[in-house]
């Protein structure tokens, strides 16, 4: 929800308590069907699920640490361990809360002692980091081939890392933009079409100076904002050089896409929409809060990054409003929220940007008997399929990436956008692809200069301290440092 703190974490975040997690050094693990977080399960059962457990299987504990992937999800913590213990008799999954935030340095708290619990739901991108600490469970021996051809293709590709599989997606989701529908069309812009064909960044650039509203040098709304701070600090550019012919850090030589021309055209892409005044000249302090409070009260006609679950979020908010019970946003007005995808640049193909976050296998220091291992598989693709994806996934509104999950969902009622969920599969058709090709070694690398470099100089940027050709020449020395001369994109 993220990475990465994760996609979705700059809604859900907010207001999820965390608690402390359980090591894993005596846990074991026990697959299961995905059999939902609802108060009333279905009788949806992951048919992957082969393994049949005996009487005489031995007694084992499998212990998660998940954060709030969803709205609801934490609240059915108690109702999937009880349906996964149904399922297999002999195993106990033992789920820890955690919220967004303090993930990250709980899971890196256990990793570092040694006892991590023997899964925790991270972004995929965080895989090589483990990898290269040697904390991660390789399932591929282990996984069966049923389970594997319940997935869609791409996404369980990003749950790799060289030739290993460290577990199962929960979703693939799609950063995208968000517009107010009213907005839209007092614009006069044909959303319908963007949904379907896109925009260019000329294209995109004129159509947010439509959105803008002012009152002499005071402006009351904005074309477009993105959240550029705290969390979502990296996320802006990261998004937008994808559709500037630079889906990934590396290209497929191996060589760093960032010190390409094309990287420069963004930077100056990304002056140029504050100078024009279709977005804050504040907006190195705008955070994912205060991002999505804007779109709600009005004061922009398009958000980003936008995920699917925002659609959701703002019908809530909009029957508050009209309950007037004051629980809605302050200041807040009705909102329909439409999918829109973001500009491509340069004459470049769209390239989607995605978020993969999944069920990832850990181990600790002792080598996993080869029972535990197998009963880890079965919590991970538990909780990854059937049921528990499609209610976790349908309050996400995000796509379902199982067959169990899309079967399961037949029966579940959701009050989404016909037009957004056509959006979406069309911005899923563009995704960018997984890379697991690229050595953990030049991924760690990547991660050290976008955190030591990258960031720092696009808040600058954002805030007119420095020129894009300053920060271009910044990242390209950097690189060189980093990469060498042959290690990096030269045109």
């Amino acid at each position: 929800m993220s990475t990465k703190k994760h996609v979705f974490a700059s809604i859900l975040a907010i207001t999820m308590a965390l608690t402390t997690m359980t090591a894993c050094g005596n846990s074991s693990n026990n697959g299961g069907t995905n059999q939902g977080n609802n108060s009333k399960p279905t009788n949806t059962t992951n048919t992957t699920n082969t393994t049949n457990t005996t009487t005489t299987a031995a007694k084992d504990t499998i212990t998660a640490l998940l954060p709030p992937v969803s709205g609801n999800f934490q609240d059915n913590f108690a109702q999937m361990e009880k349906e996964f213990n149904e399922q297999y008799p002999n195993l106990t999954l033992k789920i820890e809360p955690a919220s967004w935030e303090d993930m990250t340095q709980k899971l890196d708290t256990q990793v570092n002692a040694g006892s991590p619990p023997d899964i925790a739901f991270i972004g995929s991108e965080g895989i090589s980091k483990y990898v290269q600490q040697g904390m991660l469970m390789d399932i591929t021996d282990t996984v069966t081939p049923e389970m594997l051809q319940d997935y869609d293709d791409a996404p369980i590709k990003y749950m790799k890392n060289g030739d290993g599989l460290y577990g199962f997606p929960g979703y693939m989701e799609v950063h995208a933009l968000g517009g107010n529908k009213a907005f839209l069309e007092e614009a006069g812009i044909d959303w319908k079409n963007v949904q379907k064909n896109g925009w260019t960044y000329e294209e995109f650039r004129e159509a947010i100076k439509k959105g803008v509203v002012k009152d002499g040098n005071n402006t009351s709304r904005y074309g477009f904002v993105f959240a550029t701070a705290g969390v979502a600090s990296k996320d802006y550019l990261g998004i937008l050089i994808k559709s500037a012919g630079m889906p990934a850090a590396f290209d497929k030589d191996l060589k760093f896409a960032y010190t390409s021309q094309k990287y420069l055209g963004v930077l100056k892409a990304v002056r140029e929409l504050i100078d024009d005044g279709s977005m804050p000249k504040e907006l190195s302090s705008v955070d994912a809060g205060k991002r999505w409070n804007m779109f709600l009260t009005g004061q922009t006609m398009i958000t980003g990054k936008g995920l699917a679950t925002f659609e959701n979020s703002a019908n809530k908010n909009n029957e508050k409003i009209k309950a007037n019970d004051g629980s809605a946003v302050q200041g807040s007005i009705e909102a329909e929220y439409i999918v829109l995808p973001v500009p491509s640049f340069l004459g470049e193909q769209p390239v989607s940007s995605t978020v993969v976050d999944g069920y990832v296998t850990f181990r600790g220091k002792k080598e996993p008997t080869a029972e535990h291992k197998e009963n880890v598989v079965k919590a991970a693709y538990f909780l990854a399929s059937g049921n528990v994806a499609a209610t976790t996934n349908n309050d996400l509104f995000a796509a379902h990436i199982t067959k169990s999950g899309r079967k399961a969902a037949e029966s579940m009622t959701v009050n989404r956008n016909p037009d957004n969920v056509a959006a979406v599969e069309v911005l899923l058709s563009h995704a960018a692809p997984a890379r697991p090709d690229i050595p953990v070694e030049l991924g760690a690398k990547a991660i050290k200069l976008q955190d030591e470099v990258i960031i720092p100089k696009l808040q600058a940027l954002l805030a007119n301290e420095i020129t894009p050709e300053a920060m271009f020449d910044a990242v390209k020395a950097a690189a060189i440092k980093t990469f060498g001369e042959d290690g990096i994109v030269k045109d």
